[in-house]
């Protein structure tokens, strides 16, 4: 049986369909996530939190570094596509200093 990463690489090279509110927090000028980012997190990036039990349907956190910055891509998989829920550049603040880990 596959793993949740080997799942979500394998429908990510089927398709990948970014929800509304992916393409809004990436666009953000703040932030301005590529889509070949979020690819590149998704295909070489790890898994640091999974939600099997999600109400959306089981989804789970990448964590990647494209360009040197980290970015966290919140997606999930369906039977022909990765859905991208949301891509952002975490916050120091409420991260482990490698971004792995939430802050209490």
């Amino acid at each position: 049986m596959a793993t949740v990463l080997e799942r979500i690489r394998g429908v990510a090279h089927k398709r990948i369909l970014y929800l509304p509110h992916a393409v809004r927090q990436m666009a953000t000028l703040d932030r301005l996530i590529t889509v070949s980012e979020v690819r590149q997190v998704v295909f070489e990036g790890e898994l640091i939190e999974d939600y099997p039990d999600d109400v959306r349907g089981h989804s789970c956190l990448l964590l990647g570094a494209p360009r040197q910055r980290a970015i966290h891509v919140v997606c999930s998989p369906k039977t022909e596509y990765l859905a991208i829920i949301t891509a952002y550049i975490p916050d120091p603040s409420e991260w482990s200093p490698d971004f792995r880990r939430r802050v209490d």
